[in-house]
């Protein structure tokens, strides 16, 4: 009989998060700097990165992208951390940024707790601020995005 090792879980013990959570996007940059880190991309997300710079698969992938065993991830700056695409904190790539990045910041490991949500909002502006109140269901939908395959 085998067992399979979990390192991480970020599956939240119950959704302390039923009446909502305040958050609105300020488009501060913050969540595209920082430490360094991985923003993962899918194959998909590389061919339409890579279209929308008008760029081939292989030029857009030699200039932006690194492998990581099995995976992709974007490049970032050597020297601050921030991601390739941020500029004068702006995304150069919104229309098509990766799903990491569309679903932040309802990733599993800022909503398994209260305590996380909180760590979350030292370093994003837009989270528990007196702005409208985004349903469970939303994030839920968020959720379910960021942890398909």
């Amino acid at each position: 009989m085998s067992k399979s090792l979990k390192i991480i879980d970020y599956e939240p013990e119950s959704v302390w998060y039923t009446d909502g959570l305040s958050f609105k996007c300020t488009e501060c940059g913050k969540c595209c700097t920082g430490s360094p880190g991985y923003v993962w991309v899918t194959e998909e997300e590389i061919e339409a990165i890579a279209d929308y710079l008008h760029l081939s698969v292989p030029e857009f992938s030699n200039r932006y992208v690194r492998r990581i065993e099995d995976r992709y991830a974007l490049l970032e700056d050597h020297k601050n951390y921030d991601c390739a695409f941020l500029k004068d904190k702006k995304c150069q790539i919104y229309p098509v940024r990766p799903k990491q990045c569309r679903t932040f910041p309802w990733w599993p490991k800022n909503l398994k707790s209260k305590a996380a949500w909180d760590e979350a909002a030292t370093y994003c502006e837009g989270i528990n601020q007196a702005q409208p109140v985004v349903p469970l269901s939303v994030i839920q939908t968020q959720l379910s995005i960021q942890q398909s395959k």
